[in-house]
């Protein structure tokens, strides 16, 4: 039949096939000297695909369900043989790439020795995301972005509960479904039902889903993005706001507490810790030198470790270290 997209759990019984079918086309005049999977369902394909040759794989999870459970609790909805093959793949495959300091111990502690993870942290467009150019339009009052989707994972609950304590500010969030659809989408309608109880309904404000090409726009316009995921890996927000000139507050976890440097670049609060981060906020959006300050050392930090040129190079020169372990030594 025709191509149809898939939920995560359906590809699993395909994986083998799909990994065949790689096997035959690598089998003829054509070969790679690397193979790079990426996320456990890539990865599974890459490792079975080269099961029956010399070729390494590399192998970037960008999440791991491991962290997601223990982060997310009852909100992780992943497929149940996700955590055990994820830990079977991590056997098969070369070099892991992990994104993140945080993972980096994770991947450890599910196994692999230290010297085959690779920390090699995602990248951002400097082309696309940089303080000059266009602002989105904006009222008076300062302006909060959140940047995500509307499910509890995202912690946009925990921004709502903290407005209470930031002031006159407007909170904007960006995500989920389209705005023509935000009225009758269930996680919107929550979000707007707990604003109302907190009594910051007039403060906080959906927008809906925008596009990526747009994005910098709507970080431009922002005094502060906060970044509260329950669980992030990359930190991608937070590298595109600092990277556009906008200090970030946001959970010490996962790329977030490697991107953000602590009074530096913006604000890192403990998880969880509403009345901190409604704090921080508040005391942020009342700083201008300190936003200025922050703002400017975020665009620096962004352009000197988290160019797609820098992570480019990192993964050219992990390919080139993993193809000459595999090499025959000649006589």
């Amino acid at each position: 039949g025709p191509p149809t997209p898939l939920p995560t759990a359906e590809l699993i019984p395909h994986v083998t096939t799909f990994g065949r079918w790689l096997a035959d086309d690598w089998g003829g005049a054509w070969r790679p000297e690397v193979v790079h999977g990426h996320y456990w369902i890539g990865g599974l394909a890459a490792a079975h695909a080269v099961r029956e040759t010399d070729i390494p794989v590399v192998q970037t999870f960008h999440s791991l369900g491991v962290e997601q459970l223990r982060h997310l609790g009852g909100g992780y909805d992943g497929p149940g043989q996700r955590i055990p093959l994820e830990r079977a793949l991590t056997r098969a495959v070369d070099i892991a790439v992990a994104q993140s300091n945080d993972e980096v111990d994770e991947l450890t502690r599910m196994g692999l020795q230290r010297s085959s993870v690779a920390m090699v942290p995602a990248g951002v467009d400097t082309e696309q995301f940089h303080p000059d150019g266009e602002a989105a339009p904006r009222e008076q009052r300062a302006r909060i972005l959140s940047v995500g989707g509307l499910s509890p994972g995202h912690g946009q609950e925990d921004l709502i509960r903290a407005m209470r304590l930031v002031g006159d500010a407007e909170l904007v969030i960006a995500g989920g479904p389209p705005l023509d659809q935000l009225v009758n989408h269930t996680e919107a309608r929550r979000l707007r039902e707990l604003a109302e109880q907190v009594g910051v309904a007039d403060q906080v404000r959906l927008v809906g889903a925008v596009p990526h090409d747009q994005m910098a726009t709507w970080y431009r316009s922002a005094d502060v993005v906060a970044c509260t995921p329950h669980y992030s890996s990359a930190g991608r927000v937070s590298l595109e706001a600092m990277a556009c000139g906008v200090p970030v507050v946001g959970y010490a976890m996962g790329g977030l507490a490697d991107a953000v440097v602590d009074e530096v670049t913006g604000r890192l609060v403990p998880p969880g810790d509403v009345r901190t981060l409604g704090v921080s906020l508040r005391r942020l959006l009342a700083d201008n030198a300190g936003r200025f300050a922050y703002g400017h050392a975020a665009v620096d930090r962004v352009r000197s470790s988290y160019t797609w040129e820098r992570t480019a190079g990192a993964l050219e020169r992990l390919y080139e270290r993993v193809v000459s372990r595999r090499k025959p030594v000649e006589a």
